[in-house]
């Protein structure tokens, strides 16, 4: 079953249409990502589901329509996102982070659960716990952005570009704990991600996309073998 199905999407910054009728589906539990050479319109694919530019077409969330709902809407109904420059508040300390992203749940005992749970996939930052945020390696703020999310309880969790600018060993353990995360706490992931083989690695289903719309999809296995693909994402 899908979780998520987009159809026929365009969006626009201003007068500047920069998708051009995008159509996908997330499976839920599934892991999907969207491949493409810069401006090819993954960003703006991310913000389109997440209400923050305007846009025509359908998106889906469990088969209800989220298109034209406000963001914070769209959070309330199981979105997390991870933005590119991971967005985390630099003047307030790891915990705070944490604290205010839970504010808006009832259930504080839940909330105290899931802190827990974020500090069992990233330890550093329990060790952290009182730094602040701006202070903390990138790396280390990446995986916040990350904890921040899941503070949300998402179904659904989009990620856009987790690796930049990060060291590999960190990106591999970064890449390792999200596994966990989709496996473990059964959050479904739609990621873009530059790095597309660590992106098809962790994928089960890929979409490539070039200048605003989807110029191939299928498993991440089949999308790896293209020799279009390899040539121009894969470097082989």
């Amino acid at each position: 079953m899908s979780l998520l199905e987009v159809t026929a999407l365009k969006a626009y910054y201003g007068q500047t249409q920069v998708l051009h009728g995008v159509s996908f589906a997330l499976e839920a539990g599934g892991i999907t990502t969207l491949l493409g050479a810069n401006g090819a319109g993954k960003t703006t694919t991310l913000r389109s589901i997440c209400g923050m530019v305007a846009t025509e077409g359908a998106i889906r969330l469990d088969g209800e329509p989220i298109a034209g709902r406000a963001t914070e809407e769209i959070v309330r109904l199981g979105v997390g996102h991870v933005p590119e420059g991971r967005g985390t508040f630099t003047h307030l300390t790891v915990d705070e982070n944490l604290r205010v992203s839970a504010y808006t749940r009832r259930d504080k005992a839940a909330a105290r659960r899931d802190r827990d749970m974020v500090f069992e996939y990233f330890p550093i930052l329990k060790a952290r716990i009182g730094q602040q945020a701006g202070t903390l390696s990138g790396g280390e703020q990446q995986m916040l952005a990350i904890s921040r999310a899941l503070m949300l309880r998402p179904r659904l969790l989009l990620l856009d570009e987790p690796s930049f600018g990060l060291a590999p060993l960190i990106v591999e353990e970064i890449f390792r704990i999200m596994r966990r995360v989709n496996s473990e706490a059964k959050v479904s992931l739609l990621l873009v991600e530059q790095n597309a083989a660590l992106a098809l690695d962790l994928a089960d289903h890929a979409y490539v996309l070039e200048t605003g719309r989807v110029v191939m999809s299928g498993s991440a296995a089949d999308v790896k073998r293209d020799e279009g693909v390899r040539k121009s994402y894969l470097g082989y």
